[in-house]
């Protein structure tokens, strides 16, 4: 469903630390949609569970379509650093990069 690359594992593996990753698309921004990486303290029964290289990550039933086949990667650019998702569904970025369209 979802792949972590090398680094976001490094990271994840450290921020997680045994808790589960939510992974949701909100409506929001100029797009329409933004990627959200939450804790998951609560796994509500709809939820698409899986573990990808030692990651335990829940995502809803909402989410599941935008997400499915992308690509989580940590990036450093600079001073600035974060979670990058690479979805090959998407067909745009608002210019600050912060929302998408599909």
């Amino acid at each position: 469903m979802i792949t972590l690359t090398d680094k976001a594992v490094e990271k994840l593996s450290v921020l997680v630390e045994g808790r589960k990753l939510r992974i949701l698309v909100r409506t929001t921004g100029c797009s329409g949609l933004a990627y959200h990486l939450e804790y998951a303290d609560n796994i509500n029964e709809d939820d698409h569970g899986f573990n990808h290289r030692g990651i335990d990550m829940l995502v809803d039933p909402k989410s599941v379509s935008y997400v499915e086949g992308c690509e989580i990667d940590f990036v450093r650019q600079g001073l600035n650093e974060g979670f990058e998702f690479n979805n090959p569904k998407e067909k745009g970025r608002c210019g600050c990069g912060e929302s998408f369209t599909v």
